[in-house]
């Protein structure tokens, strides 16, 4: 079979089985008026193997849904691939060392979600700091007659805010947080020529400086648990984590009993190790604000993320620079 059919190239659509092009905003219509899509639901590699062999010879390019596997087991079945097109905010699910070798190109969609997860992390500092969702049960539950005198919150400005991964979103986070008066600095896998906030190399010195920790790095074997005891420990009794990045960044099990036993001053997440599972043990806590993992998901982002995913796919098969391409470093 050839790619081409009336004018349409085609396009795998890789998803696991609960994962689905949004139809609210017509994502599968609109890119059916430029692909035909070969849509098939990530089971398991011997299903997927068997799939594709009738179809591997022909497919040049991919959309993965969320955060839908592509080992390279799974790309060894796909000989003719040049082009991953993510829809999903994180690049973990994917092995971009066999990319690399390979030449195959990944392009994110991280421009399309950055100052969303930024706004979400902003807002859940504040709630955490200011006591916003806790007040919010104190009233409705009944309590504000009766005990009267509700816990001060903490003022946001001047805090020292250590922000883990000054990519798209870290700088759009850093963006907010300085406008409310806030000190940044951060830790990333290099120091950045053009920024001027401080740079730390070692997340535990940086943790040791700062007021918050936010995290918003990507999730790999070397981030995993980059935030362990010893970190919380460094940020301190007072300390405030964000994590709006990846559950596995934080040795959970660690945050939950420092959280526990007072030792923490409080967390804002958006994401966790076991989702959708979340540790019981937080829901007590006031000084904990949870989210299930929606951070990055706002109708403007779902547009942006449209557009993205279209035009890398349409430039791909214009042979014109693509938008948004992973960097191979």
């Amino acid at each position: 079979m050839d790619t081409q059919e009336n004018g349409r190239p085609l396009v795998l659509v890789h998803r696991l089985p609960p994962f689905k092009l949004p139809r609210q905003f017509a994502f599968e219509e609109r890119l059916l008026a430029h692909f035909r899509l070969l849509d098939h639901p990530f089971d398991s590699l011997e299903q997927t193997q068997s799939f594709l062999s009738r179809h591997a010879e022909s497919i040049r390019a991919l959309i993965s849904l969320g955060p839908t596997p592509i080992p390279a087991e799974f790309l060894h079945l796909l000989p003719r691939l040049e082009l991953i097109v993510s829809t999903s905010a994180g690049l973990d699910p994917i092995d971009l060392p066999e990319c690399r070798r390979r030449g195959i190109i990944v392009t994110s969609t991280s421009l399309a979600f950055c100052e969303d997860v930024a706004d979400c992390a902003v807002g859940l500092l504040i709630d955490v700091l200011r006591r916003i969702s806790a007040a919010d049960r104190f009233v409705r539950g009944g309590l504000w007659p009766v005990k009267e005198d509700y816990p001060l919150g903490f003022k946001l400005g001047g805090k020292h805010v250590g922000i883990v991964g000054l990519g798209h979103i870290g700088s759009e986070i850093a963006k907010r947080l300085a406008a409310f008066g806030c000190n940044i600095a951060y830790n990333s896998r290099k120091q950045k020529p053009s920024v001027t906030f401080p740079f730390h190399a070692n997340v535990c010195e940086l943790a040791a400086n700062s007021d918050v920790l936010v995290l918003c790095c990507a999730l790999t074997e070397e981030t995993h648990h980059i935030v362990n005891k010893d970190v919380m420990t460094a940020l301190g009794k007072e300390g405030v984590i964000i994590n709006v990045g990846r559950g596995a960044l934080i040795d959970e099990k660690e945050m939950v009993q420092l959280l526990v036993q007072g030792e923490l001053g409080g967390a804002g997440l958006d994401v966790f190790e076991e989702e959708p599972d979340v540790p019981k043990e937080l829901f007590a806590l006031d000084n904990v604000v949870l989210s299930p993992h929606c951070a990055v998901f706002t109708p403007e982002s779902f547009e942006l993320l449209m557009e993205l995913v279209i035009n890398n796919l349409e430039t791909f098969f214009s042979n014109k620079p693509l938008l948004s391409v992973v960097s191979n470093k």
